[in-house]
């Protein structure tokens, strides 16, 4: 196994900052129809940009390792920077090519961050 699937099952196995945030000032779920993977996400913001991400949710391994390894890349950035993320954006944090079966999949948990900060106003 190379060493970004090995990341990629760390992430799923051991998610990074799951769990719920008390007092979020804007929060989103979201679910992928296709197979069923949800994500709910909880921000606390300072002015413009993230301070404190958590998730909860169940699915894929690209779903919730993908969740996982936003909310790391994610921390710090202004609203602005996150609404512009995209797809070639979240493939480089994979470190991996995101098959065209997968898409959705990978990238649930970030129209879950971006839905939740299109209704944080400042």
């Amino acid at each position: 196994m190379d060493l970004y699937a090995q990341n990629i099952l760390d992430h799923y196995k051991h998610p990074h900052n799951k769990g719920e945030l008390n007092k979020a000032d804007v929060s989103h779920h979201e679910v992928n129809d296709t197979c069923g993977d949800d994500i709910s996400v909880s921000l606390k913001m300072t002015g413009n940009k993230i301070k404190e991400i958590k998730f909860d949710g169940d699915g894929c391994a690209i779903s919730q390792a993908g969740i996982s390894i936003l909310t790391e890349a994610l921390l710090g950035k202004t609203k602005s920077e996150v609404l512009t993320y995209e797809f070639k954006n979240l493939e480089k944090n994979f470190g991996i090519k995101i098959s065209e079966r997968r898409y959705k999949c990978a990238l649930l948990g970030l129209w879950a961050i971006q839905h939740a900060l299109e209704k944080y106003k400042m």
